[in-house]
């Protein structure tokens, strides 16, 4: 498939983020292979951590993923009508005064994790005539949200009475992780026993829970008791390590997802002595070509990327140069000339660094290097 048959219609930039299909589909399998008799819930919230939501939505259900989870009801909402209400979607917060009278006309389940959530959902319910589908939420040790065991003598009535009356079907109970990334530490341990005293009270009060879900990537990877009967599965999807200290993706044998590539604008010829960029925090120490690259902060490119990563240009890296910008950034550029394609990051095994090496630089993140990716950079979706 070429680049013009790939694009998505947006208007032109000199940048790309190149989304390898295959490449999906292969990390869709070792999550596969881990789960085992769990059900997969593909996570695909913030636009599919930067990757193109709708696409890999459709990606996940093709594949026969029965589950999407995103964030917020208005990201599930835009989503469900995209993918023409295929599957199933959980929208895993809650906002006070959100339409969930619209969220159950789509079909759409939803997390509770508040005495408020459970009122509203149930009042909507009432109003539409359409049983509501939700997910209680537990909190186990992230304290953001969920109700905590203590609550749970005094919700479980409130939530038994709603489903006896008809307003709402508890489809799954589900707790997040705080800890999966640390294999030394005993909170999973602590977390996943708490979590399954949850299951035992709604078992003992006789409310029915089809799924069980606490377990994220870095739970599916590394703590199988966590796994229940469903896992939600972001970040390894698109071929990210959710702990590199622990393993790299590479070792876990995933594929990177996102190619990010740009076309030099500019390159010039400068002497020894240069300074480079806001700040002159770099000057060339001999004379050399440097190119101009067209994104920047406002892109998504960290700030403190500058004069630390690396990028490919004709097979060979070399490094940023001075303080990143809001729209570009310059770099080595021995060779080459305005138009040549700069690989930011993508596969290891194509030699180019990957968005964890751009992690490590940075101070943060491999899921906040490609969420953060801005509209200026188009995806282009290939084979």
């Amino acid at each position: 498939m070429s680049l013009k048959d790939a694009y998505n219609g947006e208007p032109h930039f000199p940048s790309r983020a190149l989304i390898s299909r295959s490449a999906f589909e292969h990390n869709l399998s070792k999550a596969r292979e881990l789960a085992g008799e769990a059900q997969i819930m593909a996570v695909i919230k913030a636009d599919a951590y930067g990757h193109g939501a709708e696409k890999i939505g459709e990606w996940a259900l093709d594949a026969g993923v029965e589950w999407l989870a995103v964030a917020q009801l208005g990201e599930a909402i835009a989503l469900r009508k995209a993918l023409h209400e295929r599957g199933r979607m959980l929208a895993l917060i809650a906002e006070p005064g959100a339409p969930f009278w619209e969220a159950l006309e789509l079909g759409i389940d939803l997390s509770v994790g508040a005495s408020w959530a459970l009122d509203e959902i149930a009042f909507a319910a009432n109003e539409s005539g359409i049983r509501a589908r939700v997910h209680i939420e537990v909190d186990t040790g992230m304290a953001r949200g969920g109700f905590s065991l203590a609550e749970l003598p005094d919700i479980i009535p409130m939530i038994a009475e709603y489903a006896q009356s008809g307003l709402i079907e508890t489809v799954g109970l589900w707790s997040h992780l705080a800890l999966a990334d640390d294999l030394q530490s005993p909170e999973t341990q602590r977390q996943t026993e708490d979590f399954e005293r949850a299951c035992e009270l709604f078992a003992d009060a006789g409310i029915d829970i089809e799924f069980h879900h606490l377990a994220a990537s870095g739970g599916l990877l590394w703590h199988p008791r966590t796994r229940f009967s469903m896992v939600r599965t972001g970040i390894m999807l698109y071929g990210l390590s959710p702990a590199p200290e622990i393993a790299t993706a590479e070792e876990m044998g995933l594929e990177p997802v996102m190619r990010l590539e740009a076309d030099l604008v500019s390159v010039r010829d400068v002497p020894a002595g240069t300074g480079v960029s806001y700040g002159h925090t770099a000057t060339t120490q001999e004379p050399m070509r440097l190119g101009t690259v067209p994104l920047g902060y406002a892109d998504g490119i960290p700030r403190h990327a500058s004069n630390s990563v690396e990028v490919v240009i004709g097979g060979q890296r070399h490094g940023l140069i001075g303080r990143v910008c809001m729209d570009q950034f310059v770099v080595a550029a021995p060779g080459a000339v305005a138009g040549d394609t700069v690989t930011l990051f993508g596969a290891s095994a194509s030699g180019f660094p990957t968005a964890d090496d751009w992690a490590q630089h940075c101070d943060t993140i491999g899921y906040e290097i490609v969420s953060r990716l801005g509209t200026r950079v188009p995806r282009y979706f290939v084979d």
